[in-house]
């Protein structure tokens, strides 16, 4: 029975994650300074992953931003170095927007190896900063 418990706790823990009400519309995820660093690092690497593609995208260089998508894409995910304490207090529904993210730069990707159409990137691209944007929206983080 304790098990049972403790397994379900752990369940609602990790699906809810550490958060708070704000006073704003967001959902407040309670961090750490260490781990809101590193979390703003990840996105920071993304917007620099953004800015790559879309100078790719500009000069017609698949290879760059074939590259530079495949940097912050789902391998990104499996450094190993990411802390357990910042998984588990991440709400499931923050962790499923960046997990789509991060598989939606696998996929641009493999356009920029296989159609090669900047126009069809530049659309995926816009996509993606909806889901970031999204993601602001609903999220803030509080020590």
């Amino acid at each position: 029975m304790v098990i049972i418990v403790v397994t379900a706790t752990g369940a609602i823990f990790f699906i809810k994650g550490t958060t708070t009400a704000s006073s704003d519309e967001r959902t407040a995820i309670v961090l750490n300074a260490a781990e809101r660093a590193y979390v703003l690092k990840e996105m920071r690497g993304l917007l620099e992953a953004i800015e790559a593609i879309t100078l790719g995208i500009s000069q017609d260089d698949m290879k760059a931003v074939s590259l530079a998508s495949r940097e912050v894409g789902m391998g990104a995910t499996r450094s190993g170095n990411e802390p357990m304490t910042l998984i588990v207090k991440l709400p499931l529904e923050f962790k499923t927007l960046g997990m789509s993210v991060h598989r939606s730069f696998d996929e641009l990707a493999l356009e920029a190896d296989t159609m090669r159409d900047g126009s069809i990137i530049l659309g995926k691209l816009g996509a993606i900063l909806n889901t970031c944007i999204t993601c602001h929206a609903s999220y803030k983080f509080v020590d």
